[in-house]
């Protein structure tokens, strides 16, 4: 959630990122209209609650003759605070409504525009293979796998329907080593490392900024009144909330593992073969609270150290900072790094690292208490360091003309030094 007295006071930056968004700008002026509406109601309802207070204290103190006649208006009063009180609370909720609908404010330097609007900031890594050089013609991730034993899509359907899957034998080896290996670099940096609840309150999922206009991508189980979430950053952006945080030593860092389902209800048609695009997939994720002023600085240390774990496994990719227009609900700047997909010639994003600012502490009510001793909103930020689809990218890029796949260096050790994956079948 933004800070309305500073849209208040200077709403000129929020339209200015609405207008970057292609977004609402209206909006800003209805969420200040709703405050002042609000402000304006309380103030009714306590200054009518103060003369309340007043004529009920001289209610003892009246004589026999005038005590029917103060009654009469201490009754009439309470029903006068009864319902300034509920224009109040319904004038706060609507100005609380409004306020949640307004995306984080983007910081500078997003590009403007949709999501055909990024900037690619640099391209890292091996160069990209020439196949047709190399005499043979890339089979792609799917195709790899089942030659491998390492995917199955077709018993995944049969048993939960489209876009679910196996991982089986050395697929099943392959994540794993992935997401340890990931773990392991970010222990070393100093993550707390997690295994994260898959289930968790509206409360929760409405204060990261899930539970907007892309609710329909999640899971609801409407009898236990629970989402199902499709990143651990919503788990862990909930673990402080309504807490006072100590950030004198520096951020918090936490990494959360977990499974993460998402129901993709806006993506038909897209990515319908093997496991770019599905329900069900796991993450390693990482996540930061830290001081406003030093979350850009730590946004850069996240970028970091997910092309330290893209270098680890050889992989060509690029860096892009999204347009506005594509930033999700929480987020005022992003950055994704997308790794070359060499059968469809095109890259696809592995990582992504978001900055949320205060947007998701003021919702959750996570604060810290600073010298001052006064309370301030903290910083969130969110990134990916490995992931199911990693595996997709890994598969296509170190093939091998035999349909063997060759393993990253740096993986070796997380699959018991194997140097390569043997077609079985």
């Amino acid at each position: 959630m933004i800070d309305v007295r500073a849209l208040r006071e200077n709403p000129e930056p929020a339209r200015a990122s609405q207008r970057a968004r292609g977004a609402d700008v209206d909006l800003v002026d209805r969420i200040i209209e709703a405050d002042v509406e609000r402000r304006t109601a309380l103030q009714e309802f306590e200054s009518l609650r103060s003369q309340q207070k007043d004529v009920s204290r001289l209610v003892g103190k009246a004589s026999p003759e005038d005590r029917p006649a103060v009654l009469a208006q201490a009754k009439e009063l309470a029903d006068q605070v009864k319902a300034a009180e509920a224009r109040s609370n319904e004038a706060a909720s609507e100005a609380d409504r409004l306020a949640r609908l307004l995306p984080n404010l983007i910081v500078d330097g997003v590009p403007t525009g949709g999501e055909d609007d990024y900037v690619v900031l640099r391209h890292e890594g091996p160069k990209v293979r020439d196949f047709v050089a190399e005499g043979f013609e890339p089979a792609d991730h799917l195709a790899l796998g089942e030659r491998l034993g390492a995917i199955d899509v077709k018993r995944g359907a049969k048993v939960s329907g489209s876009r679910f899957y196996y991982l089986t034998g050395v697929g099943a080896r392959l994540e794993l080593a992935l997401m340890t290996m990931a773990m392991d670099q970010a222990v070393a940096a100093g993550f707390v490392p997690m295994m994260t609840p898959t289930l968790v309150t509206p409360a929760i999922m409405g204060g990261t900024g899930f539970l907007n206009e892309h609710s329909d991508e999640i899971y609801y189980l409407p009898a236990d009144d629970l989402y199902l979430t499709g990143t651990s950053e919503v788990a862990l952006a909930g673990y402080h909330a309504d807490e006072i945080l100590d950030l004198s030593a520096g951020a918090k860092r936490y990494l959360g593992w977990s499974t993460c389902y998402r129901r993709e209800a806006g993506s038909a048609g897209k990515d319908t073969r093997g496991i770019i695009r599905v329900h069900q997939f796991n993450k390693v994720e990482m996540f930061s609270y830290c001081r406003p002023e030093d979350a850009q600085e730590e946004h850069q240390r996240f970028l970091h150290w997910e092309e330290e774990m893209l270098a680890k496994v050889e992989l060509p990719y690029r860096v892009i900072d999204t347009a506005a227009g594509d930033l999700g609900t929480s987020a005022a700047r992003k950055f994704d790094c997308e790794a070359w997909l060499p059968t469809q010639e095109r890259w696809m994003e592995v990582t992504s690292t978001s900055n949320c600012t205060t947007f998701q502490s003021r919702r959750l009510g996570i604060r810290e208490r600073r010298e001052d001793g006064q309370m301030y909103p903290v910083a969130t930020l969110n990134g990916t360091l490995a992931t199911t689809r990693w595996i997709v990218a890994i598969l296509e890029n170190h093939q091998q003309a035999d349909g063997s796949v060759r393993i990253p260096e740096a993986l070796r050790p997380y699959l018991g030094n194997v140097e390569v994956f043997e077609p079985v079948n």
